[in-house]
């Protein structure tokens, strides 16, 4: 076991009612499960969000903390949340890191895989 790990893992869903195509205007809202798979306690300090639309747009998002918090995760515990993103077209991706302090002092990140953004039934 890793003294220092966070396993991150995310679920999308597309807001139709919040959206407006003829603007341009698509939202997703997004699930986050964040776990403490390492054998040390850690905080999760700040954020680092990199999204891109179809057009290779990329937008990047940096600051303190998810959703107002940052949670201490003892070992094996989790922290879930759901926040949501806003693309001028019908897909993208994002992907970023969460910088983490151990209660130990040592400071590491957390990667979040990419995932993509979609519409329902738009992807081949």
């Amino acid at each position: 076991m890793a003294a220092y790990e966070f396993k991150v893992s995310v679920v999308t869903r597309y807001l139709a009612e919040q959206s407006d195509p003829d603007k341009s205007q698509f939202v997703f809202a997004y699930g986050v499960t964040i776990k403490n798979l390492g054998s040390v306690a850690a905080q999760l300090i700040s954020r680092h969000w990199i999204i891109t639309n179809a057009n290779e747009q990329v937008q990047e998002v940096k600051g303190l903390g998810v959703v107002g918090h940052q949670p201490l995760l003892q070992p094996g515990e989790q922290f879930e949340y759901t926040s949501g993103a806003t693309l001028t077209t019908p897909q993208g991706t994002m992907r970023g890191e969460y910088f983490c302090v151990a209660e130990d002092g040592t400071r590491f990140e957390a990667k979040i895989p990419e995932f993509v953004l979609s519409l329902p039934r738009t992807l081949h």
